[in-house]
């Protein structure tokens, strides 16, 4: 059972930055600052179609993806795309943040 003083306690929110939980030094965040991923837009516009079909997922997620899922040594995209929100703290930040 929760005493008034645990309840009190649970009614905290916490607000916190990615800044504040990544480390400096973190590999995600060196290759944030070393990578534009721009030219990923050049490289598949003539792929995509604005007009036909469903919206599709943004190329740059993808190949941030691929990449997370090379540097970290996972073989299943959907396993990458899941295990992203929590292997490191700013991977699942990382993909959805272009």
């Amino acid at each position: 059972m929760i005493s008034s003083n645990q309840t009190s306690e649970l009614n905290h929110i916490l607000f916190v930055t990615t800044e504040e939980l990544v480390p400096k030094d973190d590999l995600l965040r060196k290759v944030d600052r070393l990578v534009d991923f721009n030219f990923v837009y050049d490289l598949c516009k003539y792929l995509y179609s604005e007009d036909d079909g469903r919206p599709s997922i943004d190329p740059v997620i993808l190949v941030k993806l691929a990449l997370i899922q090379k540097l970290f040594g996972i073989r299943s995209m959907r396993k990458t795309s899941v295990k992203s929100k929590f292997m490191s703290p700013t991977a699942g930040f990382w993909v959805i943040q272009s």
